[in-house]
């Protein structure tokens, strides 16, 4: 798995990062969510470097205009419900994409163990196209391993680009031993190297879902 880490090259990305970082800053949910989405503006511009492309030929009012545009069919598929911002800055540059989403949720067994549930998924087919999966805090690697593989039931994508802001060492080490790694590509903006008992990244930025939309019950 090639793993991108952005937060290493200095650019304005580390100002966003730095703010939903920032447990002052977390107070105004409206800003955290558009620091968000502006991440998924830059990752899908980084992105979108990388996919292939092809010439295509536009008529101006004077002439006629030779242009390279992408050419992957692309579903861009999120976890609900922290990743909601996250997708929606990644669709708007890729506005023709399709879209999939998947209810993920920790279900504890016993003391800090989990499984991840899945509760409710709707995607189009993956087959032939280009999947990028978006998920605001990659933790352990599960939830992602979980979703793609209920996402990849009716046919697996040519190639899959995760897009996650904040990522653990342990999640990045699981995936490239869970996932296709010739396939596969990590967007990231950080990457920490603590996780808690609970399995929570420090330093983190705390729960994204609710920091964007609330507590939940």
């Amino acid at each position: 798995m090639k793993v991108i880490n952005l937060g290493e090259t200095n650019s304005v990305l580390n100002s966003f990062v730095a703010q939903m970082r920032d447990k002052t800053v977390q107070k105004d949910r409206e800003r955290f969510r558009n620091n968000l989405e502006k991440l998924g503006n830059i990752f899908a511009y980084e992105l979108s470097k990388t996919l292939n492309y092809k010439s295509v030929k536009v008529e101006t009012p004077l002439g006629i205009s030779e242009i390279n545009v992408p050419s992957d069919k692309l579903v861009i598929a999120t976890i609900l419900r922290a990743g909601l911002p996250l997708h929606k800055g990644i669709l708007d540059f890729f506005r023709e994409a399709e879209c999939a989403f998947v209810a993920a949720f920790r279900k504890y067994d016993r003391g800090d163990d989990f499984h991840v549930n899945v509760e409710y998924a709707t995607s189009p087919s993956l087959s032939g196209k280009t999947l990028i999966l978006a998920d605001t805090m990659l933790a352990t690697g599960t939830s992602i391993e979980v979703t793609y593989n209920k996402l990849a039931e009716d046919g697996e994508p040519d190639y899959l680009h995760l897009v996650c802001p904040i990522a653990s060492v342990f999640a990045i080490e699981y995936l490239q031993k869970h996932l296709r790694a010739d396939k596969v590509t990590l967007w990231t903006a950080a990457i920490d190297e603590e996780l808690t008992s609970q399995s929570y990244i420090v330093p983190g930025l705390g729960d994204a879902g609710d920091l964007c939309f609330g507590k939940k019950l």
